[in-house]
């Protein structure tokens, strides 16, 4: 029997990508019961982080070794977005001061389980659902971030810049959206054109347009603005603004935004 369960464990350690989660239905995929992992757990092979998650004996996850188990092996739309993607894909204009905050994002309404919850990985993780913000988005709209063994999905950096202005709730938020806008120079409209179709959030499009081209930006006039619905009436983006009358939106005035 400690033979079988020997082999078992070695067989399951060698497609087990060191860093990563292992969550309980993983681990029932191949062939470990509840009361097998219990076992490895005393044995030392395995260590429990939570309930229904385990990690390699000695390893120390971070958060991505959690958010690879959440999208491979549990099926949740969660991935990473807004400013954190931005970051990790060297868009963000300054490094946050402070400890470091993550931002996981959910097409549909979604809850993580405890064990990611609960689990001290050493940042600030904020989980946000938009599923407001997308009809279906198209499969560009996400990359991948390799990670060593395993890699987690991320937004690209035209869908999380779109993601930011969604998230946006204060003035401060929006002259943010706007400045990282600026360095976005290089966005690819075949990418940003399907994304601004599907999106049915009229602030998003409205502020994304605005701010791409305040910004001059050589992509934003190989965008096809005739194919986007942009609502109707006026709407308030940023208080105390300026009228906007193409786009029909308050904006930060000159003096306002942060030089770039």
């Amino acid at each position: 029997m400690t033979s079988q369960k020997g082999s078992k464990i070695n067989q399951l350690l060698r497609q087990w990508p060191e860093g990563a989660v292992g969550t309980m239905d993983w681990l029932r995929q191949h062939g470990v019961s509840k009361k097998l992992a219990d076992w490895h757990v005393r044995s030392g092979w395995l260590d429990r982080i939570g309930p229904g998650a385990f990690v390699r004996g000695g390893d120390n996850p971070d958060w991505t070794g959690g958010a690879f188990a959440l999208q491979s092996q549990l099926g949740l739309t969660v991935h990473v977005g807004g400013l954190s993607a931005l970051e990790l894909q060297g868009r963000a204009h300054f490094v946050p001061l402070g400890r470091k905050r993550v931002l996981l994002v959910s097409d549909r309404q979604e809850r993580l389980p405890c064990w990611f919850r609960n689990h001290n990985w050493g940042v600030d993780v904020v989980h946000r659902c938009a599923a407001s913000l997308f009809e279906t988005p198209p499969g560009q709209s996400l990359t991948v971030l390799p990670c060593g063994k395993y890699s987690v999905v991320l937004s690209t950096r035209e869908r999380a810049i779109m993601e930011v202005i969604h998230f946006a709730k204060t003035n401060a938020d929006i002259e943010h959206a706007r400045e990282l806008m600026t360095g976005l120079g290089l966005l690819r409209p075949n990418v940003v054109q399907p994304l601004l179709e599907t999106c049915k959030s009229i602030k998003v499009k409205r502020f994304f347009l605005w701010s791409a081209e305040n910004a001059q930006h050589p992509w934003f006039p190989r965008l096809d603005l005739s194919r986007l619905s942009l609502g109707t009436g006026k709407r308030q983006i940023y208080e105390r603004g300026v009228y906007d009358s193409r786009y029909r939106i308050t904006v930060p005035r000159d003096e306002e935004l942060p030089s770039v």
